[in-house]
């Protein structure tokens, strides 16, 4: 998208934002699928609405292995869930199929000098990581961190010259991707890897849990910074059992029947979980939250075609958003005018966070395409008119927000925190655990339907009925 694009589209949204917050009309009764407008609309989108789509997420992982990863029959199950749900309420549905690098844990375990440490706690193998059952020394590599800045540990081929082939490469988290250590450490002979947290921060202090580049051929786990000192020199016993292969996978979309398909909001959230568990807040809370609105705006009469989206695949990279912005051809790309992206709203310790689509909560943090600040607007007025507190969080990549800001479409939406610590000035602000994560099952077996904060859940679907309809324009 140009430059000249991106600038009609931030004009076009301050003037939605303004000529819709003008109507005042009547309500319709909730059983039409045509609200008169935001108000309307987030009157009938219901909490018990988003929490019976959560509910059938967790019997649909329940009866599938306990989770609803990409590649496996729970995910294709809450795909048919879905779809079926959105043709039923009156929406045009398609599917789009693409092939991915599938991977799974089978086993893992890391023990130094025959003592064992825990899987999910002190260490977790890393996506795309290789098998193998390896003993051997683990050498530290430029694992201490300099006197100012992040670590380089392993980001170079000469931070391994010296490294005795055989050993276990001991890594630090840093400026370069995991994969990149990964492979140097390889290519210098190491038989495992462990990268440990930096430590820098309470947050990166926890269980590192990465995504490498690609497959790779001995066993890579991350682990807490507590353990670079534990595992500096000493005997360790490095195992992983795990699948590394192709598949496919399934995004889901479903266009509302108003506008002309000339000018389309888009609205998404990723369906699938991680292996380890259900995924019933990361993200059956942002899927249950967007197919809870979809469903109540089948029909109504909007300026934009509002298009939602169900990715599959972010949890192994973005792949199902990637592959979908991808495949645009130009003029499709032009006539998205923004993304809005809602990946886990009901965290259970939350935080209300807005992605900072102008830059203006964080020195140096990169700010969405022209437009951005103006979604950012919608969102922090709702809160504001609730009297609820909320902040400003950078769009740092992690979710399917991402391939939309490379395509220079304008990008916002809501986040109430994954495995980050909750500061005492947020407990005071939100009235949640200071130290503790704000959810403390992200990734984990433990992240099932009563792993929510059901109030926060309920505004943050208000938020997003208001917002979805505020921009589609009446």
């Amino acid at each position: 998208m140009g430059t000249r694009t991106k600038l009609i589209v931030a004009v076009a949204l301050v003037g939605l934002v303004a000529s819709v917050v003008a109507i005042v009309a009547y309500a319709p009764g909730c059983d039409d699928a045509s609200p008169a407008d935001a108000a309307a609309l987030v009157e009938c989108v219901t909490v018990d609405d988003v929490r019976a789509h959560q509910r059938a997420l967790q019997d649909i992982a329940d009866a599938n292995g306990g989770n609803r990863a990409s590649g496996t029959p729970g995910y294709d199950a809450s795909v048919a869930y879905v779809a079926e749900q959105a043709r039923a309420a009156g929406l045009t549905v398609t599917t789009q199929d693409f092939e991915f690098p599938f991977f799974q844990v089978e086993s893992e375990s890391l023990a130094r000098n025959g003592r064992g440490y825990a899987a999910g706690t002190d260490f977790a193998t890393m996506t795309f990581s290789g098998s193998g059952d390896v003993t051997g020394t683990a050498v530290p590599v430029d694992v201490a961190l300099p006197p100012a800045g992040p670590s380089t540990s392993g980001c170079e081929a000469d931070d391994f010259d010296d490294f005795p082939a055989g050993s276990v490469a001991l890594l630090r988290r840093g400026t370069c991707p995991f994969g990149d250590k990964a492979a140097n450490a390889v290519d210098a002979g190491a038989s495992g890897v462990v990268i440990v947290n930096s430590g820098d921060t309470p947050e990166n202090s926890a269980v590192l849990q990465g995504t490498l580049t690609g497959p790779v051929g001995i066993p890579v786990v991350g682990a807490t910074s507590a353990l670079a000192d534990e595992l500096a020199d000493a005997r360790v016993t490095l195992s992983t059992v795990t699948v590394n292969e192709t598949r496919s996978s399934t995004n889901v979309l479903a266009e509302t029947r108003g506008g002309t398909g000339e000018r389309v909001l888009m609205v998404g959230a990723h369906l699938d979980s991680v292996p380890e568990g259900p995924g019933i807040n990361d993200n059956g809370s942002g899927s249950a939250a967007i197919l809870a609105v979809a469903q109540r705006m089948a029909s109504a009469s909007t300026e934009r075609t509002v298009r939602f989206a169900w990715w599959g695949s972010e949890e192994l990279g973005l792949l199902g958003a990637t592959d979908y912005v991808a495949t645009l051809s130009a003029p499709e790309a032009e006539r998205i005018d923004a993304y809005l992206n809602f990946d886990m709203v009901g965290s259970p310790n939350a935080v209300r966070f807005v992605y900072d689509g102008d830059d203006s909560d964080a020195e140096g943090a990169p700010a969405g395409p022209d437009g951005s600040a103006e979604i950012e607007d919608v969102f922090e007025a709702f809160y504001d008119g609730r009297g609820l507190a909320y902040e400003g969080t950078d769009f740092d990549g992690r979710s399917d927000y991402g391939p939309f800001i490379e395509a220079g479409i304008p990008a916002g939406g809501l986040f109430t925190g994954a495995e980050g610590v909750t500061t005492p000035e947020q407990a005071a602000a939100y009235g949640g655990e200071a130290g503790t994560a704000y959810d403390p099952c992200y990734h984990a077996a433990c992240d099932t339907y009563d792993n929510v904060d059901v109030e926060v859940l309920d505004q943050n679907a208000d938020a997003v009925a208001h917002t979805v309809l505020t921009l589609a324009g009446r």
